[in-house]
């Protein structure tokens, strides 16, 4: 299907949605085709490949347990924090993995094969599921690869889903691959950027459920924060991170008690640590597009809800309007990033997530403030402009550091963007266009040990204890 915007808006679960959502996705989908082909009680072995960046940072990133949980039946979209805990432990004390919640097999996440060194032609987040029989046959075997923010892609099968998506895009009464080409669609129609997106959603939703959805990512996006400021001490993983959320939290109430316009980066900022400490804690969280950037569209939201000119006056109806409206935009971006480029880390680097995310923030911004369509255009050129070149080089292969800080930094180029586009004509020298096509090649010439690897720069440069 044509990317939508419940495809880069989706809930799950963190650190990462290529090394974590994706494979849990690909996980589950190979269990149920098992019990599709009723092979499941044939089933005596089970072996997992990991390839590449998967292998490389896959226990910082949550890999190994997400596919046990995949395994067991479970999706990203739908399981609880509680009860990612509960099966966990289950398996840690038993070490036993119930396959599609039927099957009991002797597995764990040392049982999986790790080949870092090993990248695979189509992407380097490479899994392989392979079954046998009691006698060693093989009953089922499947390639995934995990192409960046919860999306998978079946080895075999990319020209088939290349071709699929091209036929979908038929369906669309305002289909858009460039950015030259949804201005065009606002030129010729009178439209906004959202709106544009919107009539493109009505093609498979009515505008009551998209509404309703995307009020449900924001809700699910509030929670998120909320969940964030009720825990304390350090995030997991051994690096020793102290969650800064609920005490920055705490000293804003205390400083800022009347929403001060002059705290609105300390709101913005607390924003995108909370949700991202949240991330790097397992919690559950929104891609947006992906969750190494998961802290930037809300805390820009936030922003524009609560700090944008008229908003301290406006009624409920008024708000969720511009939940509505700002995501639409912002998702209309992401569908420019995801067709001409990558959204993933471990193919481009850092500027692909986090880069990524603040041009689709810069575009909801922009256009909630009343931005013409070449002033949001605008808006994303420069929020990704100057992100190109971000290298993806986690310490420890966990999504803490830089990360974490790294969402912050990033919505507040995204805020500045927007402001910068606004006080413009929608003219400019460099389109968006040409900066995701620069992102792409930044992103091929880019050595492999600064995309998600852990092999190069912050990853070997600090010590992590």
């Amino acid at each position: 299907m044509a990317v939508g915007v419940f495809d880069l808006f989706s809930i799950g679960i963190g650190p990462s949605s290529s090394h974590t959502v994706g494979p849990m996705r690909a996980a589950a989908v190979f269990a149920e085709e098992l019990k599709g082909l009723g092979k499941l009680a044939d089933v005596a072995s089970l072996r997992v490949d990991l390839y590449g960046s998967l292998a490389a940072t896959g226990h910082g990133h949550g890999t190994m347990t997400a596919i046990l949980l995949g395994l067991e039946g479970f999706h990203p979209e739908l399981i609880l924090p509680e009860e990612v805990e509960e099966r966990l432990a289950a398996i840690a004390e038993t070490g036993t993995l119930n396959l599609a919640g039927a099957v009991p097999l002797p597995y764990g996440v040392q049982d999986m094969v790790l080949r870092p060194l090993t990248v695979l032609p189509r992407h380097t987040n490479g899994m392989t599921f392979t079954v046998s029989d009691p006698d060693g046959n093989v009953l089922h075997t499947a390639t995934f690869f995990s192409v960046g923010g919860g999306f998978i892609v079946r080895e075999g099968e990319e020209d088939a889903a290349l071709q699929e998506l091209e036929e979908s895009k038929k369906e669309l009464p305002l289909p858009f691959r460039t950015a030259a080409e949804l201005l065009e669609h606002c030129r010729d129609t009178g439209l906004g950027i959202s709106d544009i997106m919107l009539l493109n959603e009505k093609s498979s939703r009515d505008e009551e459920e998209i509404r309703a959805g995307l009020l449900h990512i924001w809700s699910v996006m509030e929670a998120c924060v909320q969940t964030s400021l009720k825990r304390t001490g350090l995030l997991p993983g051994g690096l020793k991170v102290r969650r800064r959320a609920p005490d920055w939290h705490d000293r804003l109430l205390k400083e800022d008690k009347d929403r001060d316009p002059k705290y609105w980066q300390e709101w913005v900022n607390l924003v995108a640590l909370a949700v991202n400490e949240e991330n790097a804690s397992g919690g559950r969280v929104v891609t947006a597009p992906t969750n190494g950037a998961a802290g930037i569209i809300p805390a820009v939201l936030y922003y524009a809800l609560h700090f944008a000119p008229g908003m301290e006056s406006a009624t409920q109806e008024d708000r969720d309007g511009v939940v509505v409206k700002f995501l639409l935009a912002a998702g209309a971006v992401g569908v420019l990033y995801k067709e001409q480029a990558s959204i993933s880390g471990a193919e481009v680097g850092c500027q692909g997530e986090v880069g990524s995310a603040s041009s689709m923030a810069a575009a909801g911004l922009a256009e909630v403030m009343g931005g013409t369509p070449a002033q949001v255009e605008n808006a994303a050129e420069i929020a990704m402009e100057h992100n190109l070149g971000l290298t993806c080089d986690p310490i420890g292969g966990l999504v803490q550091v830089p990360c974490i800080e790294r969402n912050a930094i990033a919505a507040a180029k995204a805020i500045n963007a927007a402001k910068m586009a606004l006080w413009g004509d929608g003219t400019h020298r460099v389109s968006l266009d040409e900066v995701i096509i620069t992102m792409r090649e930044t992103g091929k010439d880019m050595s492999d040990k600064y995309k998600e690897t852990a092999m190069g720069g912050l990853a070997v440069n600090v010590v992590e204890c």
